[in-house]
């Protein structure tokens, strides 16, 4: 089906080949590159493997920038993208023996440039005709050499719309304890991968089903599968699902709607009857910190996600004034305020989609967008008087209380932004010198 494939194999890999096959050394393009080829996908990963060890393959490229990060790997850079040279694995260091170590048989293919044919000794081909993700050999042992491809295993099956073959599948629930072992940034990578593909949701069932959720995710889980009130916490955990689907897929949106309620089965309470999540918005945004933080998540995305959970319970109506929305601005971040109102608008729809609830965010972010293609000042940045300023006027020494006088400014030209010019500014500074005054006779 794939005897004769033509592969568009960038100028520097074939360079690559070209230099390891004329040194006398055997070299193949592996892995990821040759699957994505058999499916007509874009290749972002291009790794290669050699007969060569890795001293030789550094003496080779040695004009070349090039380091070593994981033993076996030589990485060379061209024009900032990454290649990987890999020595093949195995005491008979030969290609075959080499892809029997690999993960999954889509992935354990190598492509021979001389002969333009793919090499398939696990039946990868097949198995991608058959949508199957089938790890190469024994799964357990496959998943005991590295604990991380029980979520790639969930992560190709995400990406593809494969299916998980049987055994594959059994182990992954055997394995799963062991996913406690891997670097938290390696799961955080894998996690993210999941989360922005196509249909997040078919990957988090799939991790629920395995048991794997619950070692790097569990307050995800917080009820789900106890007795006592698992109905409501269940709709909980469907919602979640529904709001990651809907959302556009960007890390930053999808990782907030995973999030947003992760902290709901912790702040319930029943009343009248009927169950109520005050501050959950609030509660939710702490713990998803200290999630984020777990799993090694920078501290600007960390900063992003949780400014959005704080403040998705926005409780607009069309009697907001200009200042409200203005308010709502700031508090949220001028550069953050767009993807809130988008996320807004996924979780609504995912909650069942009141439509006067959904013309009512649409509203406010036709609102939000005019302010912010207005002049407002949307920090005190942008006040007309600097601090430098504000010192000379009010005879002060550098301090808090100079940023206490520019957020009292900031304060009164969102309720009158045509005061905010050097006038209007220094007119509100006698003002507040006259006060000042008063208090002290």
């Amino acid at each position: 089906m794939y005897e004769n494939i033509a592969f568009d194999l960038p100028e520097f890999v074939s360079f690559i080949l070209k230099r390891l096959k004329n040194a006398g050394h055997q070299a193949f393009v592996v892995g990821g590159a040759v699957r994505d080829a058999c499916l007509k996908r874009p290749t972002l990963d291009w790794d290669v493997a050699t007969s060569a060890i890795p001293q030789e393959i550094r003496d080779l490229f040695n004009d070349t920038h090039h380091f070593s990060q994981k033993y076996g790997t030589v990485t060379l850079v061209d024009s900032g993208n990454h290649f990987e040279i890999t020595a093949f694995r195995g005491d008979r260091q030969s290609l075959n023996e080499d892809l029997s170590f690999r993960d999954f048989t889509i992935n354990a293919m190598a492509f021979d440039q001389e002969a333009a044919k793919i090499i398939d000794p696990f039946d990868g081909v097949s198995d991608i005709s058959k949508k199957l993700i089938k790890a190469v050999g024994d799964p357990e042992a496959r998943f005991q050499e590295d604990p991380l491809r029980l979520l790639r295993a969930v992560r190709f099956s995400t990406e593809l719309e494969f299916r998980i073959e049987k055994r594959t599948f059994r182990s992954l629930s055997l394995k799963a304890s062991s996913l406690r072992s891997v670097a938290p940034e390696r799961v955080r990578d894998e996690l993210m991968k999941i989360l922005v593909s196509r249909k997040p949701s078919k990957g988090f069932n799939l991790m629920v089903r395995t048991g794997l959720l619950r070692h790097f995710l569990p307050e995800l889980l917080e009820g789900y599968l106890k007795r006592q009130n698992a109905y409501h916490r269940y709709t909980i955990f469907k919602h979640v699902m529904e709001t990651i689907d809907r959302v556009t897929p960007d890390p930053v949106l999808r990782l907030t709607a995973l999030l947003h309620d992760i902290a709901k089965p912790r702040v319930r309470k029943k009343m009248e009857g009927i169950w109520r999540f005050y501050g959950h918005d609030q509660e939710s945004a702490v713990l998803a910190a200290k999630i984020m933080d777990r799993l090694k998540f920078s501290r600007e995305m960390t900063r992003k996600v949780t400014s959005l959970i704080r403040n998705h319970m926005i409780a607009y109506d069309a009697g907001w004034s200009d200042a409200a929305v203005r308010r709502l601005i700031r508090r949220v971040g001028p550069e953050y305020i767009p993807d809130l109102i988008e996320f807004r608008q996924a979780d609504i729809i995912a909650h069942g989609s009141h439509e006067k609830d959904l013309n009512l965010i649409k509203e406010l972010g036709q609102r939000v967008d005019k302010q912010m293609k207005s002049h407002m000042a949307k920090n005190t940045r942008n006040l007309a008087l600097n601090g430098h300023e504000i010192m000379k006027i009010l005879g002060l020494s550098p301090g808090p209380a100079v940023g206490r006088i520019m957020n009292h400014l900031l304060e009164k030209i969102t309720d009158h932004p045509d005061l905010n010019t050097r006038e209007g500014l220094l007119s509100l500074l006698e003002e507040t010198k006259r006060k000042k005054s008063d208090r002290l006779t």
